[in-house]
């Protein structure tokens, strides 16, 4: 079993900044698409950034584009959600999520989350003034 550790969430003010970390140190996380989905009480997890293998496309939410980066850090295996201009309705709990198999051909997708068969725990994430 894949374990995928999530850090890096936190409280911040409205208009702050947080940087989310993915780590795993039992597969190369460049090989896999690598995706960061988020849940909201009450809500459906929804996806926000992915990108695909070895640094191929990335995708964005509508919601997030402009203020969250999903980049990859091959020297240390992570994958980085870097977010800006954080809102109150960015408030969740943020999970990284891997695809397999390796390198697939087709690109990252933040609709089809059963692609993605390993998931971290979870870190909160909370805006509010």
């Amino acid at each position: 079993q894949v374990v995928l550790v999530e850090s890096g969430g936190g409280s911040v003010q409205p208009g702050g900044s947080l940087r989310l970390s993915c780590a795993t140190s039992e597969y190369t996380l460049n090989f896999y698409s690598i995706a960061w989905f988020r849940q909201a009480p009450g809500k459906e997890r929804e996806g926000v950034a992915c990108v695909s293998s070895a640094d191929g496309p990335k995708d964005y939410a509508d919601s997030v584009k402009g203020r969250f980066t999903i980049s990859r850090d091959t020297i240390n295996n992570a994958v980085y959600l870097d977010m800006s201009n954080l809102r109150p309705e960015d408030t969740a709990v943020y999970y990284c999520a891997m695809d397999s198999p390796p390198m697939r051909s087709t690109p990252c997708t933040l609709v089809i989350k059963r692609r993605y068969d390993y998931w971290g725990q979870g870190t909160q994430v909370t805006v509010a003034s």
